[in-house]
């Protein structure tokens, strides 16, 4: 329970960007884009109802900008399905999934890349 009604609860600041994710469970595989993230979990429209609770391996392909260039730079991690919503008049769904097994390196460029996307350098 929340202890203070109204009081945000997530630490990692989140930014509004669309990404695309590849999600995996077993051997189906989903593309979805991202809503908001953060370097703690990701907010993603999918085609289809995931159970809250479900374990997910991910992929994000992020587009850092270097000069007039933007490179793109994979990370993969896995996830936990902490939400699903309908999204009224569609088909499609909003999932919110937790990151919960990330490797040091990609957790460092993953927060560069929304530092800099926050202002804090990175991109």
């Amino acid at each position: 329970m929340n202890p203070r009604p109204g009081m945000e609860r997530r630490t990692a600041p989140r930014v509004n960007n669309s990404i695309s994710l590849k999600i995996m469970m077993g051997d189906e595989h989903l593309v979805a884009e991202t809503k908001n993230i953060s370097s703690s979990g990701a907010y993603c429209r999918v085609s289809r109802y995931l159970e809250p609770m479900t374990r997910l391996g991910l992929t994000l392909l992020l587009p850092f900008r270097r000069g007039t260039k933007v490179v793109t730079r994979k990370v993969s991690c896995g996830g936990v399905v902490v939400r699903t919503e309908n999204i009224p008049d569609s088909e499609e769904f909003y999932t919110a999934v937790f990151f919960n097994d990330i490797s040091p390196r990609d957790s460092k460029t993953l927060g560069e890349f929304i530092g800099g996307l926050l202002g804090d350098g990175g991109i």
